[in-house]
């Protein structure tokens, strides 16, 4: 036999086999101290607006505006899970991320099934550096509990769930999970970053490093994120996702399309007169749930999600937001718009839940950011305006005055969604390597 066939062969294998994940659901008891808002409950997509222009306002802090008090918040709450772990585990101290999605993602922005999941985290932290790995729905997400989208779905709600499942990890109480973890990395993107930096805050001995990416701690360009939504509300802008809409309901409708009596060069001819083409109306619909409908794909079942969750509206708003043009698969922006997840009410108001230092961290620190980031540098990460600083997530440095390390780095033609653009893979072995250097590998 051919030996590079045999090699090739045995490589395949090793990939195939490379790790074991388990998806589950643990219940999670939470207690935070979280804003008392007064705003009033959205009825449509008019009110969404209004709520984003109040945000977004010069005038002042609407956040400061709105609040009224605070409240402790407590229950118990099914968190959905992944937890992965190589095949083939070597050493008795494993080490395993804790990985936390941002707004408008649920889990598979780590374990992305596109291109054959090239674009995974997961498969390069496990397959290739042995690390295992904890992704999670965060609350109010993809498969775990829904929740009050203006009173429970904030920042500190949230990064207790994140302490809690962390906790479980630590002293090997997680369900399914039958080991006590002495090294924890917590590995967080845009909300999830900040998540993980008020963990390191609040409680510096939770976790062992942390990598933040999509982050720096300017705010400026938040507003502008904001605007460039141009904000639904989440059950209207995908309704038999999101919405109560029936899909008896929505066939009955698009019987016509399925009737002999349907008339293509009618519905043509009806469009020109708006200028509008065949092929420019299947472009709006080919991201909405209804397309995935008229295309039989099988959706979730529709989550009657309360008025406080709200959307983007549309693949533009979602490009505009994370992506850089020319570095990203356009596939890839159709799968994203079309399986994106809702944000909160509570999670605007409370996504610039500043710490302005972690003092008592001492962990490794990395940040991981995309150069053309807009969201937190504007579109362009290394336009500081000072010589002396390197970039603008650099400036987070001073926050954490007590880490074993901190390092900055800039992923090139890249903006916010690393994970989305064709060079993620790139970012994924910066972050492992950077781990393993500061002694977090697995032993």
């Amino acid at each position: 036999m051919n030996i590079h066939l045999l090699w090739a062969t045995l490589a395949v294998a090793v990939s195939v086999a490379a790790k074991q994940c388990t998806n589950f659901t643990v219940p999670v008891c939470i207690s935070a101290r979280n804003a008392v808002f007064d705003i009033p409950t959205l009825q449509g997509n008019a009110d969404a607006t209004t709520f984003a222009q109040n945000l977004t306002s010069i005038r002042g802090n609407f956040t400061e505006e709105a609040l009224v008090d605070y409240a402790t918040v407590t229950g118990t709450y099914d968190i959905s899970v992944k937890f992965c772990k190589p095949d083939h585990e070597n050493g008795t101290n494993p080490t395993v991320q804790v990985l936390t999605h941002g707004l408008g993602f649920d889990k598979t922005y780590w374990d992305l099934p596109f291109n054959d999941f090239n674009y995974s985290y997961i498969d390069v932290a496990v397959d290739h550096y042995g690390f295992c790995t904890l992704s999670i729905d965060r609350l109010g997400e993809g498969n775990s509990s829904k929740a009050d989208p203006l009173n429970v779905l904030q920042a500190p709600a949230e990064m207790s769930v994140l302490y809690e499942l962390t906790s479980m990890l630590r002293n090997g109480s997680l369900p399914n999970v039958p080991h006590a973890f002495t090294k924890i990395v917590h590995v967080g993107h845009s909300f999830g970053a900040l998540l993980s930096y008020l963990l390191v805050r609040t409680h510096p001995t939770a976790s062992d490093g942390i990598v933040l990416t999509g982050f720096s701690q300017n705010g400026t360009y938040l507003p502008a994120t904001v605007a460039s939504w141009d904000v639904k509300l989440a059950r209207l802008n995908q309704p038999l996702r999101f919405g109560n809409i029936s899909y008896s309901a929505v066939s009955s409708a698009l019987s016509m399309l399925r009737a002999p009596a349907f008339d293509l060069p009618q519905i043509r001819s009806g469009l020109a007169k708006y200028n509008v083409t065949l092929g420019e109306l299947q472009e709006v619909f080919r991201t909405t749930d209804l397309a995935n409908f008229i295309a039989g794909e099988q959706l979730p079942r529709a989550a009657n999600l309360p008025s406080g969750y709200l959307t983007w509206t549309d693949a533009g708003s979602n490009q505009y937001a994370f992506l850089l043009p020319n570095y990203f698969d356009p596939a890839i922006l159709q799968l994203a718009e079309s399986s994106k997840f809702p944000f909160t009410l509570g999670e605007l108001l409370t996504i610039g839940s500043e710490a302005p230092m972690a003092p008592d961290f001492k962990g490794p620190v990395q940040i991981v950011t995309g150069q053309q980031d807009s969201i937190y540098c504007g579109g362009d990460c290394l336009a500081t305006g000072d010589p002396d600083l390197a970039s603008i997530p650099a400036k987070s440095k001073m926050a954490f005055p007590a880490a074993k390390a901190f390092e900055a780095y800039i992923q090139p033609s890249t903006a916010h969604a690393i994970n989305l653009h064709y060079n993620a893979t790139g970012a994924y072995n910066v972050i492992q390597r950077f781990l393993t250097s500061q002694g977090l590998a697995p032993s």
